[in-house]
């Protein structure tokens, strides 16, 4: 959203829901590695014709932010295996 402000786009709700859909996707199948979330980023805007170049606008922040998410990433795959870890010792 940050990006497309920037660069001027006037998004359409079909192209918000378009965003909030691709980027629900994506963190799915992202791995939780460090730098993952610029190739996601890649797709998203791809997905709604947005110029990738904008990607360096976020680039100086991202690995701070990116560092976050794969905390979190991790802390809930951790959190998840731990569940399904006890479900299954109950059995």
């Amino acid at each position: 959203m940050f990006i497309a402000q920037v660069f001027g786009y006037d998004l359409t709700m079909q192209q918000q829901l378009n965003i909030i859909l691709t980027a629900t996707l994506a963190s799915i199948g992202t791995a939780g590695v460090p730098g993952a979330g610029i190739v996601m980023l890649v797709i998203v805007l791809n997905a709604i014709g947005i110029a990738t170049e904008g990607i360096a606008l976020i680039f100086a922040v991202e690995r701070i932010l990116d560092m976050f998410r794969t905390v979190v990433n991790v802390t809930g795959d951790a959190a998840v295996a731990l569940i399904v870890d006890s479900k299954d010792r109950e059995k």
